[in-house]
């Protein structure tokens, strides 16, 4: 830890966001946003003015930030300036940018088939037949305990997901198999995959290195990510014709509109649709004169 002492605005923020009850990943990122404002600023962020927020989104766009960031900065600076410097009309000076809709990129069954067998070992095999499996985010994989296993029920338990609730996975019969093969071998006692230290769990950076390790050795020439597994396992579950509202539930989203942009890659889906044009074909040959 550095002792480089923390400035009485900082700690006042911290305070702030301590009192809101803000994960730690969270008060760590509105921190890092406000001091690249500061560093831009060139003084302390309390004097900004107007104009130097308006002149900052231009230096973030003209410097090529990605609209997340600058979205993620926007969300910090706001709670900056009307939480804890009480000026909340300096908060409407901030712009969100519009992010574009990209469609995610989707593996096959096969290729699916070909990530997992490609796992450097039966742990990391697990790990990823989690992500697939039941449609885990990368931090809910892990973060999975033992006792998060409910083999009666043919459950996964995650506990504090994204928004910070709790919810039910479901558990395949082929994925307890290869939870329990990895259980006999290494025996973990709280973390179901366990990261270098035993006592704590795989960190969300080893996972992804493993997820990319994999994808070269199976050959798979899409950009494949630890949330590419989370993607494929709702476009599967769509293609399979299973109700929208449902994988909403497997993947804890808040909203359905979310969930129902997977229809935009589910190709058995938009295959499976019939275009008016193809309505129109025995019309037009009814109509055609005779010989």
């Amino acid at each position: 830890m550095s002792d480089k002492p923390i400035s009485p605005l900082r700690r006042r923020m911290i305070e702030d966001m301590t009192v809101r009850n803000f994960v730690e990943e969270t008060r760590n990122n509105y921190i890092r946003h406000v001091r690249t404002f500061t560093a831009f600023l060139g003084r302390a962020p309390d004097t900004a003015a107007p104009e130097d927020l308006r002149l900052f989104q231009l230096h973030q766009t003209q410097i090529g930030v990605r609209a997340p960031s600058i979205n993620g900065s926007v969300v910090a600076l706001r709670f900056f300036f009307t939480v804890t410097l009480d000026r909340p009309e300096m908060a409407r000076h901030l712009t969100f940018v519009r992010e574009p809709r990209r469609i995610p990129a989707i593996l096959s069954l096969e290729e699916i088939a070909r990530l997992l067998e490609a796992a450097p070992g039966p742990k990391y095999k697990a790990a990823l037949s989690a992500a697939y499996g039941a449609g885990l985010r990368v931090s809910e994989v892990v973060a999975l305990k033992v006792s998060d296993i409910d083999s009666k029920r043919m459950l996964l338990r995650i506990e504090q997901g994204k928004g910070r609730k709790d919810r039910f996975a479901m558990l395949s019969p082929l994925l307890l198999e290869l939870l329990r093969d990895w259980y006999r071998i290494a025996r973990p006692a709280v973390w179901l995959f366990p990261g270098r230290d035993p006592l704590l769990p795989l960190t969300t950076r080893q996972f992804n290195r493993v997820v990319h390790a994999a994808a070269d050795r199976a050959a798979i020439k899409k950009r494949v990510t630890p949330h590419t597994l989370r993607h494929s396992f709702a476009t599967h579950l769509l293609e399979e014709k299973t109700d929208v509202r449902l994988i909403q539930v497997l993947l804890g989203h808040a909203r359905v509109d979310t969930t129902a942009l997977y229809a935009r890659v589910a190709t058995n889906v938009i295959r499976a649709v019939m275009s008016p044009l193809d309505r129109l074909t025995p019309l037009t040959s009814e109509k055609k004169p005779p010989a």
